[in-house]
C-alpha cells in the first residue's frame, strides 16, 4: 500500500525519485518475497543505479584539475578611447564573473601543487554577451605553432605502454623545440609551483584587438595582477603538500573566500598601435615572448574580485565552459595562429564533454537574452519557444546595431611558407635577462636544483645534451651548473641564426 509520507533530507526537502514522486525509504528495493529477486518495476532503484552508472562526463584532456569561484569584474579606469565594448563605456560598470583555475598536465585527481603552468580562465557576463579571457599564470607559452600543441601535451601525459610519466619524452620535445625555453625558465623556477590557485598573476598571453566604433584598433595584452603580489612554494614544500594534501589549492581558496578574504586582481592592458607593431623588434603574435613593460607600460582597466564559493562544484566549476572565441563587440582576435586554433578547439571540447547546448547551462548562460536559429540537440533547456528557426519574414528579427563597423581582415603575407619553429638569437634574449637580471642567487640555486632533479632522470644522453645546449644558448653559466648537478660534461650553446634573420609577419591593409 503506498505511503503518504516520505523521508525528509537535511535541508527539509522531501526525498523523491527523479520524477518528483516521494519515496518512503531511500535504501529499500522491491523484491519478490524476503529473499526473492528484485523487481523490474522498482523505478526508484533502477533510476538510481542507471544514473549512477552515468555520473561521470569526460574530463578535460588538459586543465582537468582545478578550482573555481564567482565574483565580479568592475571597471575602475576609462579606456573608452580604446574600445567601444559596452562593458568599458563607463567607470563603475560591473559585471558578474566566474573564474576557474587549473593545472595543465595532470588528471582530475592529481595534486594542486604540481610543477605545471596554471590555467587562469575568466568568464565575464556582459550586457552584450559572454566575454571569456582564457589564459595562464605565465605571460608566455611553450609554442607558437598550433600544430605542435597535441604533440606537446602528449609528452606531458603518460607513456602509452607503461602508463607512467616519462622524463625522456618530456625533455625530448623541449630540446627539439627550443622556442619553449622561455616558458621552461619560468616553469622550473619557484613560479612553477604557485602557493594556491588564488595567489598568482594571470595573463591572456595572446595578442587581442580592442576596436573602436569606426573600425580603428589597438593591439592589446591583458594582465591580471594579484593584489599583494604572487606567492610560490619551493620544490620541497610543493612535493610535501602533494602527498599530504593534494587538494591544497582548492581548499585554501575555498577557506579564504568563506572567511571573507576575497582574492582580488587589478587588471591592466598593454597597448600597441598597428604602426608600432610593424616596427616592433619581435613578432607581436609570438606566444613565446612578452612586450617589454618599459616600452609598453601597463595601463589600469579594472579589478576582478572573487567573493562567492560555488554551491555545487560539478554544476558551477566542472561544467563551466570557457573559450577565447567567446568575445563581444569591441574586442576581436588577432591573427595569432595559436589563438585561431584555440577558437575551434575549446568550443569543440565543450560540445564533446557537455553537449551542443553547453551555453544553456546556468553557469555558462549569458545574462542578456539569446535569440538565434539554433534549436534542439541534447539537453535543450531553453529551446526559444515559438520563435522561428530561420530568417522569417513573418516575425522580423529585431537587431539594434551599434555604431560599430567590423574592421577589415588583415591580409597577412608570408604565413604559408614560414617555419614558425625557426630559432634566432631573439628567442634567448628574454630568458637570458630572466637568469642574469631577475633571478636572485637563491632563485638560481632553486632553479638549477629543480631542473636537475627532473632532467637528471632522463635516460637518453642525446636529449640531455640537446637540452643543455639550449640552456647554454641562454647562459653558459646556467648550462654548466645544471650539467654539474646531473653529472654531465659542459655542452656548447645551440647554434642559432642571428637576430637579423628573424622571421616576422609582414602585413598590409590594417583597416
Amino acid at each position: 500500500m503506498p505511503s503518504t509520507t516520505a523521508v525528509s533530507t537535511k535541508d527539509g526537502a522531501t526525498y523523491t525519485t527523479s520524477t518528483g514522486a516521494p519515496v518512503l525509504e531511500p535504501y529499500a528495493v522491491q523484491k519478490l518475497g524476503q529473499t526473492g529477486p528484485l523487481l523490474l518495476q522498482d523505478f526508484h532503484h533502477i533510476d538510481l543505479i542507471a544514473h549512477f552508472d552515468r555520473e561521470r562526463i569526460p574530463e578535460r584532456v588538459v586543465h582537468a584539475k582545478g578550482a573555481g569561484a564567482h565574483g565580479y569584474f568592475e571597471v575602475t579606469h576609462d579606456i573608452s578611447d580604446l574600445t567601444c565594448a559596452n562593458l568599458f563605456s563607463k567607470v563603475g560598470n560591473k559585471a558578474p564573473a566566474t573564474v576557474r583555475f587549473s593545472t595543465v598536465g595532470g588528471e582530475s585527481g592529481s595534486a594542486d601543487t604540481a610543477r605545471d603552468p596554471r590555467g587562469f580562465a575568466v568568464k565575464i557576463k556582459t550586457q552584450e554577451g559572454i566575454l571569456d579571457l582564457v589564459g595562464n599564470n605565465t605571460p608566455v607559452f611553450f609554442l607558437r605553432d598550433p600544430s605542435k600543441f597535441p604533440h606537446f601535451i602528449h609528452t606531458q601525459k603518460r607513456d602509452p605502454q607503461t602508463h607512467l610519466k616519462d622524463a625522456d619524452m618530456f625533455w625530448d620535445y623541449l630540446s627539439l623545440n627550443p622556442e619553449s625555453v622561455h616558458q621552461v625558465m619560468i616553469l622550473f623556477s619557484d613560479r612553477g609551483t604557485p602557493d594556491g590557485y588564488h595567489n598568482m598573476h594571470g595573463y591572456v598571453g595572446h595578442t587581442l584587438k580592442f576596436v573602436q566604433a569606426d573600425g580603428t584598433f589597438s593591439y592589446v595584452q591583458i594582465h591580471f595582477r594579484k593584489e599583494g603580489g604572487w606567492k610560490s612554494l619551493t620544490n620541497d614544500v610543493a612535493t610535501k603538500l602533494a602527498g599530504e594534501n593534494p587538494e591544497y589549492g582548492i581548499q585554501t581558496m575555498f577557506e579564504d573566500i568563506e572567511k571573507g578574504n576575497f582574492p582580488t586582481w587589478n587588471v591592466y592592458v598593454q597597448t600597441m598601435t598597428p604602426e608600432q607593431a610593424e616596427k616592433f623588434r619581435y613578432n607581436i603574435l609570438d606566444l613565446t615572448k612578452v612586450w617589454p613593460h618599459g616600452e609598453y607600460p601597463l595601463r589600469p582597466v579594472g579589478k576582478l574580485v572573487l567573493n562567492k564559493n560555488p554551491d555545487n562544484y560539478f554544476a558551477e566549476v566542472e561544467q563551466a565552459a570557457f573559450s577565447p572565441s567567446h568575445q563581444v563587440p569591441g574586442i576581436e582576435p588577432s591573427t595569432d595562429p595559436v589563438l585561431q586554433s584555440r577558437f575551434f578547439s575549446y568550443p569543440d571540447t565543450h560540445r564533446h564533454r557537455l553537449g551542443v547546448n553547453y551555453n544553456q547551462l546556468p553557469v555558462n548562460k549569458p545574462i542578456n537574452p539569446v535569440a538565434n536559429f539554433q534549436r534542439d540537440g541534447f539537453m535543450a533547456i531553453d529551446n526559444q519557444g515559438w520563435r522561428p528557426n530561420y530568417q522569417s519574414s513573418l516575425i522580423p528579427l529585431e537587431y539594434k546595431a551599434k555604431p560599430y563597423q567590423q574592421a577589415k581582415h588583415e591580409e597577412w603575407l608570408g604565413y604559408a611558407g614560414a617555419d614558425l619553429s625557426f630559432i634566432t638569437e631573439l628567442d634567448f634574449e628574454q630568458p637570458r635577462a630572466l637568469w642574469e637580471k631577475v633571478f636572485s642567487d637563491t632563485d638560481k640555486d632553486h632553479y638549477v636544483s629543480n631542473v636537475a632533479g627532473h632532467l637528471g632522470s632522463v635516460k637518453s644522453p642525446e636529449v640531455k645534451k640537446r637540452q643543455l645546449s639550449v640552456f647554454a644558448a641562454v647562459s653558459q653559466d646556467l648550462s654548466d651548473r645544471i650539467a654539474k648537478a646531473i653529472g654531465h660534461e659542459s655542452v656548447p650553446p645551440l647554434k642559432v641564426a642571428p637576430a637579423s634573420e628573424a622571421i616576422r609577419f609582414k602585413y598590409k591593409g590594417t583597416a
